[in-house]
């Protein structure tokens, strides 16, 4: 089965005021990380510790997750497969980190995502074209 990854872009306005918590949820939102039904910011904070634990170099369980912010851990397994299947998580055995250590390499490895993404659609289409010449 090949790898399939959701690549979301939402062009938001930054925030007037720009504490570190208000920087995160915007870069968050312009990933298409949080979603409006996300009300309690549940993902948000799964986000938030799974770059604590990837600066640390230290993976997480669902189950550690659940129990460091009072989730159930099917709450934490739901928003988890979201950020697994926006590219931005990945799981080693049990456990889940964010695919790079950093923001900067995130949005690094999101650009190089979304740019195969669109050679590959631009190649398609040109074959397309050729076809129905």
């Amino acid at each position: 089965m090949a790898y399939i990854s959701r690549i979301t872009i939402v062009s938001l306005r930054r925030p007037s005021e720009r504490t570190i918590n208000q920087e995160l949820q915007w870069l968050g939102n312009s990933l298409g990380l949080f979603g409006e039904r996300d009300r309690n910011r549940s993902c948000f904070r799964i986000f938030i510790e799974l770059l604590k634990s990837a600066q640390a170099r230290k993976p997480l369980t669902s189950d550690e997750l659940a129990d460091m912010l009072g989730l159930t851990r099917g709450t934490v397994v739901h928003h988890i497969h979201h950020l697994i299947d926006a590219g931005i998580v990945v799981r080693q055995q049990n456990k889940y980190l964010l695919r790079v250590d950093t923001l900067s390499e995130l949005v690094d490895e999101v650009e190089k995502d979304l740019m195969r993404t669109l050679n590959s659609l631009r190649n398609v289409a040109q074959q397309i074209d050729t076809k129905l010449r």
